[in-house]
């Protein structure tokens, strides 16, 4: 046995992976997430980035489509990210 979770899918590398994090909505958001994930990947072009804000406006979640190289890059953008306290979710 491989000792891999059927159930999870494959993910294969190198391969262009979004990345999206959810926070309160503040001018500074967006400039976190991408210095964040930009720790571990190369900084994404403007075109790779986009926000999205809540109806209410007190949202906001920030996507960002980076080149992902491994499943141990991605584990540690989403373990940074996770772990800061102005972001609340991320997917």
């Amino acid at each position: 046995m491989s000792g891999e979770d059927p159930s999870e899918p494959v993910l294969v590398f190198p391969c262009r992976f979004p990345i999206k994090a959810m926070g309160l909505a503040d001018e500074h958001f967006e400039t976190l997430v991408i210095e964040i994930v930009s720790r571990h990947a190369k900084r994404p072009a403007a075109a790779d980035v986009s926000a999205r804000f809540s109806r209410g406006g007190k949202w906001v979640s920030v996507t960002l489509t980076i080149q992902a190289e491994s499943r141990a890059q991605l584990d540690a953008i989403y373990c940074d990210l996770t772990a800061h306290e102005s972001i609340v979710w991320v997917i």
